[in-house]
């Protein structure tokens, strides 16, 4: 796996949390427990830190980073997808980020709230807990329901048992 120090700024990885050896984790960023972090994506705490609760998965091919001496929080048990761009925002738990959406600078993402797939959550906008919102720039047209809090709990939970099953089930072929 490609984790770094840069210059005083270290990595702390929570037990049995995964990450890909095609991704990295360089400097100050912190890994909760029974994290997925998969092929490609890139967490930089190089001047800015990055905290990341436990349970949660950061998809191939993110980007997360932060602002000199500041900030990017991502809560437990989040979901961020294949190629989502967080940059210094707060996340917080349960939460959904779709596919290839970015979620900018000062932005709030709250509980169980879904940005949908391609979204642009601007500059200190914010997404109330447990609503919907998807476009450019992002827009709310609806709210969480239990029905899909109980099927994304599956999915969120299908992550948190890949961080145990990689380490020992994941080979080189051919």
């Amino acid at each position: 796996m490609a984790v770094y120090e840069f210059e005083d700024r270290v990595p702390r990885i929570g037990k049995g949390t995964y990450i890909h050896p095609s991704a990295t984790v360089l400097g100050q960023v912190t890994l909760g427990a029974g994290c997925w972090i998969g092929p490609g994506a890139r967490l930089r705490g190089d001047y800015g830190e990055i905290i990341i609760g436990d349970g949660t998965s950061v998809e191939d091919n993110c980007v997360i980073h932060a602002r000199p001496g500041e900030y990017t929080h991502i809560g437990n048990h989040v979901t961020i997808g294949h190629g989502a761009v967080i940059h210094n925002a707060t996340i917080h738990d349960y939460a959904i980020v779709g596919m290839g959406a970015v979620v900018s600078d000062w932005a709030v993402v709250g509980e169980w709230a879904v940005v949908g797939e391609g979204a642009v959550v601007r500059q200190r906008q914010d997404i109330p807990a447990e609503n919907i919102a998807v476009g450019v720039p992002a827009k709310i047209i609806g709210q969480v329901t239990d029905e899909y809090k109980a099927q994304w709990t599956i999915f969120k939970d299908t992550y948190v048992d890949l961080a145990r099953r990689y380490p020992d089930g994941m080979k080189e072929s051919g």
